[in-house]
């Protein structure tokens, strides 16, 4: 490689590095502190997600969504993660005048507890990870940094391929700590820079909408959107319209298949919506959904998830492969550790520019 180019990807590498260098070693190192610190708030917290196994009120959605909207009105979107284990809670994530999580229980529609949305250690960190606590605003910032570390990546790469293959890889450590220092950071991430871009590119996938929409538009399949809400002729409720009544009718559309979440919108221009845990969709919470009118309960589309465009698709596979449920724990203690790699090279790479300035 010429001399000058090869000075132009060490100006990248280095001013990428000192511009976004900290904010990506803080996301990647809270990434990791979130893989140990679910369990452990679970177990803190015990309360809030453990409730004695029994067999859940019949018209537990419906009793919940009521109370709920009686509290913080019409303007409130409601998200139901109904129970999935035996001993699980019922947990609903309220949006309007309140943000937060509300815990019950599924035997009797009992409050366990509520936390607002940055209330508790496990909260405040994820909201950091994911949105930098800008909410939407934050995830195109994120997605910008997935683009650095990816400039980063090319430009180290670039920078360390060697003249000579036996010495790719060499760890010195007769000529000090800063010597030793260099050659972990230039061959730890010529060794872990592609395992790390995974995780690092999952999550810019997800975290920014307009990349999975650029994959469907890429595809040329169109898109599924959600299905338009036609207006009842009389305003009436009519049978079967009770949150539960249409879960059910959910279910049975995909053979009784588990459900996932339950989305109420606001307002009633909008459909409700189940999403639905196929057995072959690996995405944890599934992607298969049924849309409901609001007000009837009327069945008004069904998607399942290997329908859908390759935009929409692609998370049932990337939302598992960021959060390391795809391959178990193994994988999941793998993505924490990459995590941890990427902020001890970030922090390397800021510290041996600081040496060597001094």
């Amino acid at each position: 490689m010429g001399s000058r180019l090869r000075r132009w990807w060490l100006r990248l590498h280095r001013w990428l590095a000192l511009a976004l260098g900290l904010p990506l070693a803080v996301v990647a190192l809270l990434g990791s502190v979130l893989v140990v610190l679910k369990p452990v708030d679970h177990w803190l917290h015990a309360e809030l997600f453990v409730v004695a196994p029994g067999p859940a009120a019949t018209d537990l959605l419906e009793r919940v969504r009521q109370r709920l909207v009686a509290e913080f009105g019409p303007s409130a979107a409601l998200t139901f993660r109904p129970p999935r284990l035996a001993d699980e809670s019922l947990r609903v994530a309220v949006r309007g005048p309140w943000d937060g999580a509300i815990y019950l229980d599924p035997r009797d529609a009992r409050e366990l507890g509520r936390r607002g949305e940055h209330e508790g250690a496990f909260n405040l960190l994820f909201e950091i990870h994911s949105s930098l606590l800008l909410n939407e605003t934050g995830k195109p910032l994120l997605a910008l940094l997935a683009l650095a570390y990816l400039a980063l990546l090319i430009g180290g790469l670039v920078l360390w391929w060697p003249k000579r293959w036996r010495q790719a890889l060499v760890l010195t450590l007769d000529r000090g700590a800063l010597r030793a220092l260099f050659d972990l950071h230039r061959g730890g991430g010529a060794l872990l820079g592609l395992l790390i871009a995974v995780p690092v590119l999952s999550g810019a996938y997800m975290a920014w909408r307009p990349l999975s929409q650029t994959v469907a538009v890429l595809s040329g399949q169109p898109t599924k959107a959600p299905p338009h809400v036609p207006r009842l002729a009389a305003p009436a409720p009519v049978q079967g319209s009770s949150l539960d009544a249409m879960v059910d009718a959910a279910r049975e559309r995909f053979g009784g298949a588990s459900v996932g979440y339950v989305q109420v919108p606001v307002g009633s221009s909008k459909p409700i919506r189940v999403r639905l845990m196929l057995a072959d969709d690996p995405h944890p919470n599934g992607l298969s959904s049924v849309w409901l009118h609001p007000g009837s309960g009327e069945v008004l589309a069904t998607h399942r998830w290997d329908e859908l465009d390759p935009g929409a698709r692609a998370y049932s596979v990337i939302y598992p492969l960021h959060t390391g449920e795809l391959g178990g724990l193994g994988h999941t203690v793998l993505n924490g550790l990459l995590g941890l790699a990427l902020a001890g090279l970030c922090g390397s790479g800021i510290y041996l520019w600081w040496r060597r300035r001094r």
